[in-house]
């Protein structure tokens, strides 16, 4: 099944943002594009402000005057939805409600043909539930466009439980004709990118509630040393309080108020307060104009250790014991199974972030995770109260000679990154399980969809088969509710990696 010829009329209804966005995809494409909105007048004033857009793609040379021309003349709004028949697919981006989205495509099924293509735009609704509605029901899919759509290539194609694969298919390669990046999914709450990228905030959140670090802390952590191109705070920031908070909400319900999707109170007070991000002026930062950014807590300059002693080759940590050679500390090594350790002068020891709490053991200082340590700017350490000083300034020394800046956090299980990495593998891997999507598209979804650094399995795959698993664990010997006990599919995934590096 190909892509929809160009010259088949394309509709879009519903004229806000994301339908502007779409409508300009199809048309730059070179569709004849039918722009409606119920209420009068909207779809001539989204029409006019696509070609004002189209204007400024000229001014940059991105599109030709004579391409601007074209496209302008394939653009027609229209004041009746009777002005969509004769179409080949409808994009529906209207209200984020069932039964008004119901009720459109039952009219809609009235006035287009047979074969005509409908689709979604949803991001929180079920796709089965809305095309349960109609009268064929297999033409029905969801196409989830990312804001803003002409600059965002994923778009993720979603089949509802009737959805035919002919039609599935058919809108694949439409997308992907007009120069997006498609992946394909089944009709599951969040679709790819809104089910696995829950972690990234409620951990940041979770870490916040149980007063380990403060926001502009964590999300120093999660940029500069997990890689990641925003933090969470200031990313809800920037998407709006209400918005993830809605989304993360719907997440969670539809799966039955699963814990692992479970809302953080606090970002729920925020919305409450009416503190909603940037577009209210203050969420978890101050926005207004004049507004001082809050610096992240960094430890002030300690003395280095002058050797250290691995244990073992310190896992996804192991580039640590060249860097440290390489600033002039001596490295001891002794051979120790599975050890991730090093041991300072003072006796302490400095142990990767497993999903524990230095409470646990007698002088431990955890870090956290890094992407890639040689290229992390910051790395965080936690430890207990009783933890001794020397411990502390010698762990804050060694790193601070590796040219890192220290974030001391609150003995928090997992730190920041660690457990918010390991969280993210598990849904990811627990979807492919269930069918949701295959690793490539999921890897794919999570690169563009929220500019991970690297796709969850590539992750996985970096860390060791059996890292995210053993993470989790420990996390949910420290909070038995549920919310880290690993997946099935992540123990299965687990043990099959330890057979396949048994039998290498």
């Amino acid at each position: 099944m190909t892509a929809l010829d160009l010259s088949s009329p394309v509709a879009v209804v519903g004229t806000g943002t994301m339908g502007q966005g779409i409508a300009q995809v199809a048309l730059v494409a070179g569709h004849p594009v039918r722009l409606y909105d119920a209420a009068p007048g909207r779809a001539r004033q989204a029409a006019d402000a696509i070609g004002a857009r189209l204007d400024r793609l000229v001014e940059k040379e991105r599109l030709t005057a004579a391409e601007r021309d074209a496209a302008r003349a394939r653009l027609r709004p229209v004041e009746e939805l009777t002005g969509l028949a004769g179409c080949s697919l409808v994009v529906e981006a209207i209200l984020e409600r069932l039964d008004v989205k119901q009720e459109l495509f039952r009219a809609l099924e009235d006035v287009v043909p047979d074969g005509c293509l409908l689709a979604t735009n949803t991001s929180s609704l079920s796709v089965t539930a809305i095309g349960g509605a109609l009268r064929l029901p297999g033409r029905f899919v969801g196409l989830h466009f990312f804001n803003p759509a002409p600059l965002l290539p994923l778009v993720e194609v979603v089949s509802g439980f009737a959805t035919d694969v002919t039609c599935a298919t058919r809108a694949y390669e439409t997308a992907r004709a007009w120069g997006k990046t498609p992946v394909a999914c089944a009709d599951t709450p969040g679709f790819i990118v809104n089910r696995v990228a829950r972690p990234f905030y409620a951990e940041a959140f979770a870490v916040y509630e149980s007063q380990g670090a403060d926001p502009a802390t964590i999300d120093a952590v999660l940029r500069e040393c997990g890689g990641f191109r925003m933090g969470a705070f200031e990313l809800t920031d920037l998407i709006g309080q209400d918005v993830n908070e809605s989304v993360t909400r719907s997440v969670w319900q539809s799966f039955f108020q699963d814990v692992r999707f479970t809302p953080s109170l606090a970002q729920r007070r925020l919305v409450e307060s009416g503190r909603l991000g940037r577009k209210t002026g203050r969420g978890w930062y101050d926005h207004g104009e004049g507004a001082e950014r809050p610096e992240p807590h960094t430890a002030e300059p300690a003395r280095p250790p002058a050797y250290v002693v691995a244990e073992g080759d310190l896992g996804p940590a192991s580039e640590l014991l060249a860097m440290i050679r390489e600033a002039g500390i001596e490295v001891r090594e002794e051979d120790e199974d599975n050890g991730t350790r090093l041991v300072l002068p003072g006796g302490g020891q400095l142990v990767l972030a497993d999903g524990q709490t230095s409470v646990e053991f007698r002088d431990v200082v955890y870090f956290d995770l890094a992407l890639d340590y040689r290229r992390a700017t910051r790395v965080a350490l936690s430890h207990a109260s009783n933890t001794s000083p020397v411990t502390v300034a010698e762990a804050t020394g060694l790193f601070q000679a590796l040219g890192k800046h220290v974030s001391v956090i609150g003995d928090v299980p997992g730190m920041i990154v660690a457990r918010t990495v390991a969280r993210i593998i598990d849904l990811a891997v627990d979807a492919v399980a269930k069918g949701v999507a295959t690793e490539d598209d999921i890897d794919t979804a999570m690169r563009l969809g929220v500019n991970y650094p690297l796709g969850p399995l590539e992750w996985s795959r970096r860390l060791g088969g059996g890292w995210a698993c053993s993470v989790l664990d420990n996390l949910h010997e420290c909070d038995p509710s549920g919310r880290y006990a690993p997946s099935l599919a992540l123990y299965r995934h687990a043990y099959a990696s330890d057979l396949r590096e048994g039998s290498a």
